[in-house]
């Protein structure tokens, strides 16, 4: 079994490209989709954030004043969280904010989320966002066939003309089929790949 995936050329239906069902025809998993977007999004979190506990302060080794007589609560050291000197009281680390997600799970999110886009007739084939020179302008033009929103555009391979075209369009963004990421492809309205980035996708997917 074949899915139509339809073939986009100055705007209008030049044709259609047979997908697989096995990718392009899957049932949207909500579950699995939120679990694959989330831990993408968390996985590139820095966790770079530290403070200092008491311990970690420098200073704070003698006491501040005697125990008794002086009429003051007591105290031993100056670097406790009461303290304008002191530490913190639950310091942050760093850490990191990396989730598992087997191969298997990631790939099956990407069919998922495919599927679902065709279904809704957000996914195109074109190579009419390939341009020839990096000229915003012109890649403007060659959108303007495209109905409107946020967009991905997804090429074979980086293309430098198309990445520097691209980069000053507000909600254009452009990937290689080698780096598609699920919430790049959830937080877009429209997905358009060039005939090579799909021929590839599909043979990654299988």
């Amino acid at each position: 079994m074949s899915v139509e995936v339809n073939v986009i050329l100055n705007g209008a239906k030049a044709g259609s490209l047979q997908a697989s069902e096995q990718i392009f025809g899957r049932e949207f998993n909500e579950t699995m989709v939120h679990q694959v977007v989330v831990a993408y999004l968390a996985a590139g979190r820095a966790g770079t954030k530290a403070q200092k506990t008491r311990a970690e302060v420098s200073g704070g080794g003698a006491k501040p004043w005697r125990q008794k007589g002086g009429g003051r609560a007591r105290a031993g050291t100056t670097r406790g969280p009461l303290w304008r000197t002191g530490g913190v009281t639950f310091a942050a680390s760093p850490r990191s904010y990396k989730q598992k997600v087997n191969r298997k799970m990631f790939r099956g999110a990407i069919r998922a989320i495919l599927s679902e886009l065709l279904r809704q007739d957000r996914l195109v084939v074109s190579d009419d966002v390939l341009v020839s020179a990096p000229k915003t302008k012109e890649l403007v033009q060659r959108l303007a066939h495209f109905p409107e929103g946020s967009k991905l555009i997804v090429a074979d391979a980086i293309d430098n003309n198309l990445f520097l075209a691209a980069r000053n369009l507000p909600g254009v963004h452009v990937c290689t089929s080698q780096n598609l990421s699920p919430a790049a492809l959830v937080g877009c309205e429209h997905v358009v790949v060039t005939k090579a980035a799909f021929q590839r996708l599909e043979e990654a997917l299988q």
